[in-house]
């Protein structure tokens, strides 16, 4: 499960920089960065014509049970699921990070950040829908691989860059990164 994720700027993310100037430019008010909670209003990007494109965007579908947002949909189920099949083949997207946030699943309860070894950004695979005249996503979780394992069993389907290019633009190669073995992370006691 992925219930937070990082969104720092500073000088060793640049592309996490441009993201939220461009979207601080377009909108009134400003994405949220730092720590990224459910329901924040946060980048992703998405295809608009050849393009990928900032968007901000509500984490979190509305619940269909009419309590909560659901944040999470599980890469081994999405495309048989009614809240997600439409997104998997239309409407996918990348959500930025600078890494993301699990808990030990022991009394310790110790929080811990995850990154991509040497990389200042860390890509998330997303979907995103319309609700309310607005767009709202959710981040795709898969079996944990070896580097997050002890920590939980779930985690998010992160992307290399040249993963994250067809998820957003080739729905045949994203449906294969449903199945994929994320790439193995880094972590730190936060």
């Amino acid at each position: 499960m992925c219930g937070r994720y990082s969104l720092f700027t500073g000088d060793d993310a640049a592309e996490i920089n441009r993201i939220v100037d461009t979207l601080n430019r377009k909108y009134k008010e400003p994405v949220r960065t730092g720590e990224i909670f459910p329901t924040n209003r946060a980048p992703i990007l998405l295809e608009e014509g050849e393009r990928m494109e900032p968007q901000a965007c509500v984490w979190g579908y509305p619940d269909f049970r009419g309590k909560g947002v659901l944040i999470n949909a599980r890469a081994e189920t999405a495309t048989e699921k009614k809240t997600f099949r439409e997104s998997v083949l239309l409407r996918r997207c990348l959500v930025p990070s600078t890494g993301f946030y699990e808990w030990s699943q022991d009394a310790a309860h110790q929080k811990y950040l995850f990154r991509l070894p040497g990389q200042a950004v860390l890509y998330m695979a997303g979907l995103y829908s319309l609700y309310d005249g607005g767009r709202r996503f959710v981040i795709l979780t898969t079996q944990a691989n070896a580097s997050v394992s002890d920590v939980h069993r779930r985690m998010p389907v992160v992307l290399t860059r040249e993963a994250a290019v067809a998820w957003v633009f080739d729905r045949e190669k994203a449906l294969c990164i449903l199945h994929q073995t994320p790439p193995m992370l880094e972590k730190s006691v936060v």
